[in-house]
């Protein structure tokens, strides 16, 4: 039996949630989906994610929400990551951060999946090493869930890169999202890791990563403030699909996903 997880981009404000609203639930039934995970945490105009946002996202057919360096933005955030095992924020945060970057679901055809988000270190804030911290939860994944996803929300290429060469054979998916520009090396691994570096954002691709481009041009040029608004124009919902075996838990093969109104 195969089983086929849809991840998305990190969804930027209300044109990123209108998209999703949009063209998921269609997606899921035409491609026959069988479990969506999602990185909210730039839901919230731009920059993190509240409680009825998040249910504004489950709303539409998303399974997992997963978040970044901007999980801590929004304070009203924070009794949802307490108590919604469907949200996640990256577990190579300190252990006493609220809420969890490991969740164990049931796909829609009944096969567990493990979805683990951890954050890179390269140009981010400081955290616990991804690589350790991924290996260790991993290792307590192998006998939960014959498929196990990894996120890692990062800046640097190489990093994404290492870490998906280290878990090949280990895990059915490890994919990166933050910079919210895809990537086009969509591939699968020797030992049966299917890999993307970045399955971009989705939202308005009319901007500069989400944000209009007049006010990041002026803040460029000039080095004073400017408002990082949430662009609207050539809005796009950005990410990729994955095909799983289910026995073996190995990717059988990853493709990009771009989709407009």
């Amino acid at each position: 039996m195969e089983i086929r997880v849809l991840l998305i981009g990190d969804v930027v404000g209300k044109p990123g949630r209108t998209i999703l609203k949009q063209t998921v639930p269609s997606f899921v039934q035409r491609r026959d989906v069988d479990f969506v995970i999602a990185n909210g945490e730039n839901a919230a105009q731009g920059s993190g994610l509240t409680d009825n946002l998040f249910r504004e996202i489950i709303a539409a057919g998303v399974d997992c929400v997963t978040c970044g360096d901007h999980v801590w933005r929004r304070k009203e955030i924070l009794p949802v990551l307490e108590r919604d095992k469907r949200l996640l924020r990256p577990l190579n945060y300190p252990p006493e951060s609220v809420g969890r970057g490991v969740g164990v679901y049931e796909t829609r055809k009944g096969v567990r999946i493990g979805v683990v988000t951890l954050v890179g270190r390269i140009f981010m804030g400081p955290a616990d090493c991804p690589f350790r911290v991924g290996q260790r939860a991993i290792d307590s994944l192998r006998s939960e869930a014959p498929i196990r996803i990894v996120e890692i929300h990062a800046e640097a290429t190489s990093e994404k890169m290492a870490l998906a060469w280290k878990l090949d054979g280990q895990v059915s998916c490890v994919f990166g999202s933050h910079t919210h520009v895809p990537t086009a090396d969509e591939r699968v691994l020797p030992g049966g890791t299917a890999y993307i570096t970045d399955i971009g954002m989705t939202g308005p691709y009319d901007s500069v990563i989400g944000r209009t481009k007049e006010n990041v041009i002026y803040k460029f040029e000039t080095g004073m403030h400017a408002p990082f608004d949430v662009a609207t124009g050539d809005v796009r919902l950005s990410g990729a699909l994955v095909t799983i075996d289910a026995t073996t838990g190995k990717g059988l093969a990853i493709e990009r996903v771009m989709l407009t109104e």
